[in-house]
């Protein structure tokens, strides 16, 4: 398997380093969601892991919930709601809407204020070794102490004050010693909910969060790092700067797989601009197969905008693979399947090409229609169909998403509203 590596700007062969392949995709900011962008980034972690098992690898697969951010609480304030209310209401929104979209469970499903010591420990050790300072009750990564920064994004310094400050970074801060540094550690603000620290009380920095909760469940060195590809800076590139500098150990991510922009109505589909496509909205006109393999029929990595049409001939071949499953064939020669597997897995495995893939999965299941009409035995392409399908989530003819979907992420439910990780007293 080939698979293209932000880091370096190609594709690179690609293999598991341990038992299983180790995999953290960054998770939502549990408000207003799920919308057409989520999706696509969620069901391309899903076709990446169910290929990876497809093939005989065990996946150790983590997505986290940022559920203590800058958004959570300006979104509280506007909708006059509790922060952990509104985040928790929201996750069991996005959980419905991936159980609905079939899509295969993370293994570790954990919010950002389950690991707050964690976190602590790592803003320390990050200031012991000198590359963060604290400054009036917060802590700031002090990025020109670590040269490679910029490594991930291939942005130069000058470039990136102006991205960083679309994304979250407050340069006029008066406490940072330079407008990129980063908060690791946020001061308490008047009503805002906060934990004990060194520092005083306060909440973590967005960054330090999914740093800290990738190496908890992963280790040092994760096999693959992804998100859309509005994180790759500054998001993934602060990841890097901490993770490396606290386990000196190099590289955090031995890929980086960053899912391409979607768009709608000419700008890239935002919470902030408003023009979101709600994948809830979708699922009352179109099946949830149909929405499956509309998004799978865009490779990963190349923007695209959203089109009802493209919609309505993913429809036309969810039917047709229904179609293939439910024909009856006869007696006669056996239906050969020419290679539909060899293609198929040929495809995934050249950097997750998903429209290859699908192109010869509705051409199997086209020739699957025509010789059960011819009379001819269609078992075994039957299988195979079936087989291929459950690599991009799809129903076919059950009516439900499967077991271990439903199952998994209920887990991840139960145990979200149960877990502690409470705020100190504002």
């Amino acid at each position: 398997m080939q698979i293209y590596n932000t880091m370096s700007g190609a594709l690179e062969p690609f293999s598991r380093t341990g038992a299983h392949v180790s995999l953290y995709m960054c998770g939502i900011t549990p408000y207003d969601t799920t919308h057409l962008g989520h999706a696509f980034t969620y069901t391309v972690a899903d076709a990446l892991v169910r290929h990876l098992e497809s093939q005989g690898h065990a996946v150790r697969y983590v997505q986290n919930v940022t559920d203590i951010d800058d958004d959570i609480l300006r979104k509280a304030r506007e909708v006059g709601e509790d922060w952990r209310a509104l985040g928790n209401r929201w996750t069991a929104h996005f959980i419905q809407d991936m159980k609905s979209l079939n899509i295969r469970p993370p293994d570790h499903y954990p919010r950002a204020t389950d690991v707050i010591p964690d976190i602590v420990t790592a803003v320390a050790a990050l200031i012991e070794r000198g590359l963060a300072y604290a400054s009036g009750g917060s802590v700031y990564y002090s990025v020109d102490r670590w040269p490679a920064f910029g490594r991930l994004s291939h942005l130069p310094r000058s470039a990136m004050l102006a991205v960083a400050n679309e994304r979250g970074n407050r340069p006029d801060d008066p406490r940072k010693r330079d407008p990129l540094d980063f908060v690791l550690w946020q001061a308490q603000a008047p009503g805002e909910p906060a934990w004990e620290s060194p520092w005083g009380p306060g909440r973590p920095g967005w960054h330090i969060e999914c740093s800290v909760m990738s190496t908890r469940f992963l280790g040092a060195t994760l096999d693959v790092h992804g998100g859309g590809g509005d994180l790759v800076f500054p998001h993934h590139e602060c990841e890097i700067a901490q993770v490396e500098s606290i386990t000196e150990h190099a590289p955090f991510a031995r890929v980086w797989l960053h899912p391409a922009m979607v768009e709608h109505e000419g700008e890239k589909m935002s919470k902030s601009l408003g023009n979101l496509v709600m994948v809830r909205d979708l699922l009352k006109d179109w099946s949830a197969d149909a929405v499956r393999l509309y998004l799978a029929g865009h490779h990963y990595r190349r923007a695209w905008a959203h089109d009802t049409d493209e919609l309505a001939r993913a429809e036309v071949l969810a039917d047709n693979l229904r179609a293939a499953v439910k024909a009856s064939g006869g007696r006669g020669a056996p239906l050969r399947e020419d290679g539909a597997l060899a293609d198929f897995t040929a495809a995934m495995n050249d950097d997750l090409a998903t429209p290859v893939a699908l192109a010869r999965l509705g051409r199997l299941a086209s020739e699957v229609v025509a010789g059960a009409a011819a009379g001819r035995d269609v078992a075994s392409a039957q299988t195979l169909v079936r087989r291929l399908a459950r690599v991009f989530g799809l129903r076919l003819d059950a009516a439900d998403p499967e077991p271990r979907v439903l199952e998994g992420w209920d887990t991840h439910l139960t145990r979200f509203d149960q877990r502690g990780g409470q705020a100190a007293p504002a």
